[in-house]
């Protein structure tokens, strides 16, 4: 039943295990698994959305995604379950094997009454995690969809791209300051400090700085409240810099800007970290992914106000 949507019954541990053992390896070879050779692939830089929906696709499946687009070297960043293809009207091509993403949730155990389970008279019923599993397929493994697929984002031309950029930090609120030669976020100060564009060779590679500390602006206690206390050389300072560098590829890919390394120099500390303990990863791309949307729904709620105002 390959070709079906499936719900393992492996234990949830050896999802996990295979995800981080996959990103360790990658690591080790000096590669970094959400800056992907855009160019060598036929497919357009963005995010992988649903095909069904148009959703987007966020945390570690957008890793998990982007690592079997550019294996297979597929064109599209759509997908979609196999009950979505019938219902679209077509069919996932027999032979055509799927990619297991995964999605997190939490349910509240009941007992054999039927009641929900708490710690106490005076305590919240206790919720419990889980990861289900479930398989999707690239629209290059399907044929004779219809009219219902989501359409491929148009890609915005650089100028249009700088504009959409510009907004985007704009909207975030954040005290955001273009001088001298280093690029860092502030958080006593909640201050993002970093070169003017003029400072880059090519002035789009400034974004891909800039959005990074935006991303660390966005752990600030207003906004998304990560911990951003841990000292330099910490495991804590470590994960903080994997959330900044997906959450930038993440934007960057949203854009259409192709994602570069910002900070290849702490991949042995990001190893220790994923080596340590295989859910990290996990989390840190799902901190990644909040803190994008978060910065693409303000820019949103911002395009909505302008044009409210436009239309009164």
């Amino acid at each position: 039943m390959r070709n079906r949507d499936t719900q393992s019954q492996r234990p949830v541990n050896t999802l996990y295990a295979e995800v981080t053992d996959r990103i360790v390896a990658e690591l080790e070879a000096g590669r970094l698994p959400w800056v992907q050779p855009w160019g060598q692939n036929t497919a357009e830089v963005g995010m992988p959305c649903n095909a069904g929906t148009g959703r987007r696709y966020s945390g570690i499946n957008v890793l998990i995604l982007w690592a079997t687009l550019f294996e297979r070297g597929y064109s599209s960043q759509r997908w979609l379950t196999y009950k979505q293809a019938q219902a679209l009207g077509g069919n996932v091509r027999k032979g055509e094997t799927g990619t297991t993403v995964c999605y997190a949730d939490r349910f509240t155990p009941r007992g054999e009454d039927g009641e929900q389970q708490s710690l106490g008279d005076c305590e919240e019923p206790r919720k419990i995690a889980f990861l289900k599993r479930f398989t999707v397929f690239n629209v290059d493994q399907c044929e004779g969809l219809g009219s219902g697929l989501a359409a491929a984002p148009v890609p915005l031309a650089e100028d249009q791209i700088v504009e959409v950029a510009d907004d985007v930090i704009a909207a975030s609120a954040v005290d955001f300051r273009t001088g001298g030669m280093e690029a860092f976020y502030v958080p006593s100060q909640d201050l993002v400090m970093v070169p003017a564009r003029r400072a880059f060779h090519d002035p789009i590679n400034a974004y891909r700085t800039w959005l990074h500390e935006l991303v660390h602006a966005t752990g600030h206690a207003s906004r998304l409240g990560r911990d951003l206390t841990n000292p330099f050389g910490s495991a804590g300072y470590a994960r903080e810099e994997l959330i900044a560098e997906m959450g930038s590829a993440f934007l960057c890919a949203a854009l259409g800007i192709v994602p570069t390394v910002r900070h290849a120099d702490y991949i042995g500390s990001w190893l220790e970290v994923l080596r340590e303990d295989n859910r990290a990863i996990f989390r840190a791309a799902s901190a990644a992914g909040k803190a994008a949307d978060w910065l693409l729904e303000r820019h949103a709620q911002a395009c909505r106000a302008f044009a409210q105002e436009e239309a009164a």
